[in-house]
C-alpha cells in the first residue's frame, strides 16, 4: 500500500500537471497545502475541485487534520527556493515526519525511547560550549538528585566506559601516552562536574543531527544500571544523542552567523528544543539579530545570552599564566581580562588553538610562563600538559562557566526548572 503523503504544491505549475503527478506518483495523497504563486492559476476552482485532494492551509494543519506519513514537495523556484525548502523541511522533521522531494529526502533523526527521566543538550555545532552547559547543568542538578552523564563524542571509547572518580593530570597523561583520547568530553564531565560520567562514540552527523554509527545505546542501557533520578544526554558537534530525552537545551554561539545558527536544518534543533541557552554573547545588533531569528520560529522559546568565563580549579593569583582554550578569536581578550580581574593571575598569553595542533606547537616556543592553564580539550594533554610537565611548569584545568548577561534570566534556576519537568514528564509518562 502506498503511504499517505502530503503534497507541497504551487500556482507556478499548471493545475492540470499538479493532479497528474497526484496521480501518478507511488503515495496516497490525503491533501496538499499550495506554498504561494499564482501564474499559472486560471480557475477560482480550490482543493478537491482543481487538484483531486482537500487543500489544507498549511502544513502543519494538513499533518494534524490528515494524518500523512510523509510530505512529498510538488513546488519548485522561485516559490520555494533552498531557504525556503529547508524551513519547510525544519517543520515537518520536527513533527516527526519525513519530507521528499524530487531528488532528495529527509527524514527526523531516529530516537530510541528511554525509561528514566532524561535531558539533552545540542548544538549548532562544534565548540560552541555544549560541555559547559552539560557540567552546568549537572552540578546544579546534583545538589538535589542523583545524576548521571552520557557524553556523545568523534573520540570516545570503543565501548561505553562508566568514570566514577575523576581522572588526575597523571591518569590523563598515561592514557594519552597510550594512544587515547584523553580529552574526550566525559572525562571532563567527570573531573569538573564531579559526578558519574559514561563515555559513548559516535561517527558521521546528518544535516538534522542523526549520527552514522555510534554506541549510545548501550551506554544508556549503562546508565539505566545505575537507577539516578536523571540521565544528561550530551551531543557532540550538530550531532544529536539518539535518544528520545524528555527535554532539551540547544547552545548556539552567538558569534554563528544568524543564517547558520537559525537556517538550514539547525531550524529543526530550535524547534524540538526547550530552552536555548546562547554562549560567546555580547550586547548589540548581532545580538538582537540571533534573538529575532530565533522568535520567528519559536516565539515561546525562553532564550538566555550568556558570556563564557574561565575558573581555574587552583588558585593563580600572581602567577605568570598561559590560557589554552577552543574559544573563537573574538572570546580571547575578554578571558585573559577576566582570569586577571576575577583570579588576579598576570596573563602572559591566551590562546584559542587548542584544536589546530601546528599552531599550538608554534605558540608554545614563544610562551614564558609560570602556569599552563588548560581546558580539556582537543591537544590540551598529550602537547599542552606533556609540554608544561617537561619544562616543569604547573598544570593547571579550568572550569568554563556560562554566566548570564546583564538583564538576562538566571542561567541555573532555569537548567533546573527543566530538568525538573523532565523528571516530572517521565513519571507521568
Amino acid at each position: 500500500m502506498n503511504p499517505a503523503a502530503l503534497a507541497l504544491i504551487d500556482g507556478e505549475h499548471y493545475p492540470p500537471v499538479v493532479r497528474a503527478a497526484l496521480e501518478a506518483l507511488p503515495y496516497e495523497f490525503v491533501c496538499c497545502v499550495n506554498m504561494g504563486g499564482g501564474e499559472k492559476l486560471r480557475s477560482p476552482a480550490q482543493g478537491e475541485e482543481l487538484y483531486g485532494v482537500p487543500l489544507a492551509v498549511s502544513i502543519g494543519q494538513g499533518i494534524e487534520t490528515y494524518a500523512p506519513e510523509i510530505v512529498v514537495d510538488l513546488s519548485d523556484e522561485p516559490v520555494l527556493g533552498p531557504r525556503e525548502r529547508l524551513a519547510a523541511a525544519s517543520r515537518v522533521l520536527a513533527l516527526g515526519l519525513p519530507y521528499a522531494g524530487a531528488d532528495f529526502r529527509f527524514d527526523p533523526p531516529a530516537l530510541e525511547p528511554f525509561a528514566l527521566p532524561s535531558l539533552s543538550v545540542i548544538g549548532t555545532g562544534k565548540r560552541v560550549g555544549k560541555t559547559a552547559l552539560a557540567i552546568q547543568l549537572a552540578r546544579v542538578c546534583a545538589q538535589q538528585f542523583g545524576v548521571v552523564v552520557v557524553a556523545m563524542g568523534r573520540g570516545g571509547p570503543p565501548e561505553p566506559e562508566l568514570r566514577e572518580t575523576p581522572p588526575s593530570v597523571e591518569e590523563l597523561l598515561e592514557l594519552a601516552r597510550s594512544g587515547q583520547h584523553a580529552a574526550s568530553d566525559y572525562l571532563e564531565d567527570a573531573l569538573l562536574a564531579g559526578i558519574v560520567s559514561i563515555g559513548a562514540r559516535r561517527c558521521g552527523g546528518g544535516l538534522a543531527g542523526a549520527v552514522g554509527y555510534s554506541n549510545v545505546a548501550e551506554a544508556a542501557e549503562l546508565a539505566l544500571e545505575r537507577r539516578p533520578d536523571l540521565v544528561i544526554f550530551e551531543g557532540s558537534g550538530a550531532a544529536l544523542p539518539p535518544i528520545a530525552s524528555d527535554r532539551r537545551v540547544l547552545v548556539v554561539s552567538a558569534h554563528q552567523d544568524a543564517e547558520l545558527a537559525c537556517g538550514y536544518l539547525n531550524a529543526y534543533r530550535i524547534l524540538i528544543s526547550d530552552l536555548i541557552v546562547l554562549s560567546f554573547a555580547e550586547p548589540g545588533e548581532r545580538l538582537d539579530q540571533l534573538r529575532r531569528r530565533v522568535a520567528a520560529l519559536r516565539p515561546d522559546l525562553q532564550v538566555i545570552a550568556t558570556s563564557m568565563r574561565p575558573r581555574p580549579l587552583a588558585p593563580v593569583a600572581g602567577k605568570k599564566v598561559a590560557l589554552f582554550t577552543t574559544a573563537p578569536k573574538q572570546a580571547l581578550g575578554q578571558l585573559g581580562e577576566h582570569l586577571q580581574r576575577a583570579h588576579g593571575a598576570d596573563v602572559v598569553h591566551v590562546s584559542g588553538s587548542l584544536a589546530r595542533r601546528q599552531e599550538l606547537a608554534e605558540e608554545l616556543a614563544q610562551i614564558d610562563a609560570e602556569v599552563f592553564l588548560v581546558e580539556l580539550k582537543a591537544a590540551a594533554v598529550d602537547v599542552v600538559i606533556e609540554e608544561a610537565v617537561a619544562r616543569g611548569c604547573e598544570v593547571g584545568l579550568i572550569d568554563n562557566e556560562l554566566v548570564p548577561l546583564e538583564g538576562e534570566p538566571e542561567l541555573e534556576p532555569a537548567l533546573l526548572e527543566l530538568a525538573q519537568q523532565a523528571r516530572a514528564k517521565a513519571s507521568v509518562a
